[in-house]
């Protein structure tokens, strides 16, 4: 068995390498038009190259943020899950899901793959259709940066027993078929969700309501851990990781919001403030939350608070007040506490709370944004756009849950995404990596 195992990883990993063979060579052939030219305002070419940048922090901050929280064995593999998906998504953007997200419409749900296959006609100028005023390719890079993290996000809810291949190959198909189409319902200016005025400043279906739906397919299908079986206590390993990775999330956070309003602007200053204030609200919610029903404050709890409230708020930063993003926080930071709690009262193997956490807090954010928006939200008397956010919500839970549920199975079908028990007894930083945080300068050869 282990040996037939090891078979299949290789054959995998030969697929996946004459793949980027054939695609390098592509590329460099492919006859594709970069358009150059336009006078842009330098001010806002350098805020978007930050924001870009900050980001794509937040992957390698969100692998020390779940490193810290998984047992001693699973460390490295578990980071390595979401850096990879820098890796993974970048080429997958560049060669057809820039396209598939951004472009020529089909049917409000799909972009035509072909539009802008190998960055064609994704240049420096400007692309007047996506209504920006930047040059086409920085817009592009700053929205791979969201599609990179998605996928990242989902990892957390069956770290400690998933097959490295088995969830690269999961990666490629989400990114593909579930982010893509999501992004292109609901950014792009013929999307379904778009022409509904479904309001999603940065990333709250597209990011974190998929990926919450994702995780919890994920979580089912793949089962529950032999510790989670013997429901054995489970405390964090490294909570300074926990606590880096944090602060990365949150700085980056500034970039993921405030960068969305694609221009260095007031729009961008509303959403950066917003950010920070929901942000802090929910840690110090989460913490006297905690603390009024017996427990105690603990970094891990304010850590994961704090994200809570980025999450929440990430639908809502450009278009509510600072006083709704406090609110927003504090509702995020209580929900999401109750979530996380009956999660641990039910047999749902979460390993790091995605689904209560993301899927609940991206829920939560999308209904109050529908509330508090300054321009529609209930709090003006108007009830059509809560009403499209319903909706929006019910069809995005649904399409990424069974969407995702479908992926698994077909992964599962070509190679095994689940490891052995055996596997699973001795971490999967040896069993799939063949690395350990413990042992150094050692090689560990298969039986």
């Amino acid at each position: 068995m282990q040996q037939k195992l090891i078979d299949n990883s290789r054959t995998v990993a030969l697929v996946f390498f004459l793949i980027l063979i054939a695609l390098s060579f592509g590329s460099a052939f492919y006859p594709s038009h970069h358009p150059e030219g336009g006078t842009f305002d330098t001010g806002t070419i350098a805020f978007m190259l930050s924001a870009s940048g900050l980001v794509l922090l937040m992957t390698p901050g969100l692998s020390f943020f779940y490193g810290g929280m998984v047992n001693a064995k699973s460390i490295i593999s578990t980071m390595l899950q979401s850096f990879v998906a820098l890796g993974i998504v970048s080429l997958l953007w560049y060669v057809v899901g820039f396209s598939l997200a951004f472009g020529d419409d089909i049917g409000g749900v799909i972009g035509n793959p072909t539009t802008f296959i190998f960055f064609d006609n994704v240049g420096l100028a400007a692309h007047d259709r996506m209504g920006t005023t930047l040059p086409f390719v920085l817009f592009a890079a700053f929205q791979l940066k969201f599609a990179i993290i998605t996928p990242a996000l989902i990892t957390g809810s069956f770290a400690e027993r998933v097959r490295f291949w088995g969830y690269v190959i999961f990666v490629c198909l989400f990114s593909l078929l579930i982010y893509c189409p999501l992004a292109h319902m609901t950014w792009h200016p013929d999307g379904l969700f778009f022409k509904m005025g479904v309001l999603d400043f940065a990333g709250g279906t597209v990011v974190h309501i998929s990926a919450g739906f994702a995780a919890l397919a994920g979580a089912i299908f793949l089962g529950r851990r032999k510790a989670h079986l013997e429901q054995k206590n489970y405390t964090s390993v490294n909570v300074p990781y926990v606590v880096l990775g944090t602060g990365l999330l949150w700085f980056g956070w500034f970039g993921f919001n405030a960068g969305s309003a694609l221009e260095s602007n007031s729009l961008a200053v509303l959403a950066f403030i917003n950010t920070n204030l929901a942000s802090a609200s929910a840690m110090l919610a989460w913490m006297l939350f905690d603390i009024v029903r017996g427990k105690k404050a603990s970094a891990v709890g304010a850590c994961v608070a704090a994200v809570v409230g980025l999450v929440a708020i990430t639908p809502a930063a450009g278009y509510v007040s600072f006083g709704s993003s406090l609110f927003i926080g504090v509702v995020a930071a209580i929900v999401c506490n109750y979530a996380a709690h009956w999660k641990t009262k039910s047999d749902l193997d979460d390993t790091l709370d995605v689904f209560p956490c993301h899927g609940v807090g991206g829920i939560v954010g999308m209904i109050l944004t529908a509330v508090f928006a300054k321009n529609g939200g209930l709090i003006t008397g108007e009830i059509s756009l809560f009403f499209n956010h319903m909706l929006a919500l019910a069809l995005v839970s649904a399409f990424t849950f069974f969407g995702s549920l479908l992926l698994y199975r077909i992964v599962a079908f070509f190679t095994p995404l689940r490891v052995t028990a055996e596997e699973e007894e001795m971490g999967l930083d040896i069993s799939q990596h063949e690395e350990s945080v413990f042992l150094k300068g050692m090689s560990f050869k298969r039986s």
